[in-house]
């Protein structure tokens, strides 16, 4: 029997832009269980997630292609009930997710991209100034918090934007003193890594191969 790893997404399952790239990290004989925090929802059932005033804000991929606005306090349950329901399956899981999701219960182990990429990041830079990349102009703020006193410099594209503009965000903040970048969310691929090493010349870190690499020494 394949040992199973759960994959939870704050959006919809499943994730065709992201386990391709994924899998090959595994070690034989593990294949990775799916499930979305939207995928029992209806669009207009989405629609009444979107950020209201002051909340804060996620954004995922939909199983049509396209991305969904989503508030993070309204997103808890239905992440906290994929959880519970895919750990009778699995032998781990990885949320698809670097926002921070401190109140998340769980009996099997369960991966967290924030601490995975902050415990990571704090163990190599040194005095150094980071640089991240968030999807969203508003998530500039709060997914800065889990670095704590690093110091940083954020800016945005949305990888689940066609044809986003990554080269100009990229260069602000190798002008901006950045020594490492981030690429702070599991929708950026590979090819985004590609464009903004390219770009600046300076070390890029993927979220989801990181968050992959640690998942296999799991499995």
């Amino acid at each position: 029997m394949p040992k199973k790893i759960g994959l939870v997404t704050i959006g919809q399952s499943p994730r065709v832009d992201m386990t391709p790239e994924m899998e090959p990290f595994l070690d034989e004989g593990c294949v990775f269980v799916e499930a979305g925090a939207l995928d029992d929802l209806l669009p207009k059932e989405i629609e009444e997630l979107a950020p209201s005033a002051g909340g804060i804000t996620y954004v995922s991929r939909l199983r049509s292609g396209s991305y969904a606005k989503l508030e993070k306090s309204k997103l808890l349950p239905l992440v906290q009930e994929k959880i519970t329901k895919l750990e009778e399956e699995v032998s781990s899981t990885i949320l698809v997710c670097t926002g921070s999701f401190p109140t998340l219960i769980h009996t099997k182990p369960l991966l967290f991209p924030d601490k995975i990429l902050s415990g990571m990041v704090k163990s190599v830079i040194g005095n150094g100034k980071l640089g991240i990349l968030v999807p969203l102009q508003e998530q500039e703020e709060s997914l800065t918090e889990k670095w704590g006193d690093v110091p940083l410099v954020a800016e945005s594209a949305n990888p689940y934007q066609h044809d986003a503009d990554l080269v100009t965000p990229a260069l602000k903040l190798k002008d901006s003193g950045a020594e490492i970048i981030v690429l702070d969310c599991m929708g950026y691929t590979e090819s985004h890594k590609n464009i903004v090493k390219k770009t600046t010349g300076l070390p890029v870190i993927l979220s989801r191969s990181v968050v992959a690499r640690v998942a296999a020494e799991l499995s």
